[in-house]
């Protein structure tokens, strides 16, 4: 009894012993595999991820001559595991950005047609290079699963306000050469898709182009704003 208590004891103890003298080369293989599979890396984390970015784009249609250019940072969270819809199967990511610089190149102040109630009139229409800020408190993304290492494609859909200087859109000048009846305040709702390229385990380029709506939402007498514009925006980023 005590001698087959033994041998079991010492075949439980050479077991351990093998186990202890694998477990550096699993840690090597398992590190080896995260430095080689980075999005799978970020996805089980559900990493934070920050970084910058700018902004290019073009008003469309009526709007074709309004250039845009700004400068951000972005701040995000992966809030999901993975959660699988066929070829939709993804994870849920929250995120804002903030552009401390923001611009509008539209045309010079030029005479244009404007309506009123019972006809159209011509006057003085302001325009010029529009400066502000913009604030994107809310950017709901979707981040989708594939089987690539570096590649990570996503959608989304975002909310944000815009302040300038002077009120944007460019409108009909008054006296005092300040365009007037738009506003200095307008909202961004806009959406678009784009991908994160990881050149490193912790380290990706970002590509984007989104559909950006500009709208005083009528907080001025009149509310010509931006139908739509397309916007480039690539970033570096950082994962945490």
């Amino acid at each position: 009894m005590i001698r087959g208590a033994s041998l079991l004891l010492l075949i439980l103890l050479a077991g351990a012993s093998l186990a202890c003298a694998e477990t550096p080369d699993k840690v090597a293989t398992d590190a080896a595999n995260a430095a080689s599979d980075p999005v799978a890396q970020v996805r089980n984390a559900k990493s934070w991820e920050y970084g910058p970015f700018v902004n290019w784009g073009s008003g469309i249609g009526d709007r074709s001559d309004f250039k845009f250019l700004s400068l951000g940072v972005e701040l995000g969270k992966t809030v999901t595991p993975v959660l699988h819809a066929g070829v939709f199967t993804g994870q849920f990511q929250l995120a804002g950005n903030i552009m401390p610089l923001w611009l509008a190149f539209t045309p010079a102040p030029h005479e244009q047609a404007f309506q009123y109630p019972g006809g159209y009139f011509t006057g003085p229409d302001g325009g010029g290079t529009y400066k502000g800020v913009s604030l994107t408190p809310v950017i709901f993304r979707w981040n989708f699963v594939t089987k690539s290492r570096h590649f990570q494609p996503w959608f989304q859909g975002a909310g944000g306000v815009i302040y300038t200087t002077h009120k944007f859109p460019p409108d009909l000048l008054v006296p005092h050469g300040t365009p007037g009846a738009t506003s200095v305040f307008n909202f961004s709702p806009q959406g678009g898709l784009g991908f994160h390229y990881f050149t490193s385990p912790k380290r990706s380029i970002d590509v984007g182009l989104n559909a950006v709506h500009i709208s005083s939402a009528s907080l001025g007498d009149r509310n010509p704003g931006v139908n739509a514009s397309l916007q480039l925006q690539v970033g570096y980023t950082f994962w945490k």
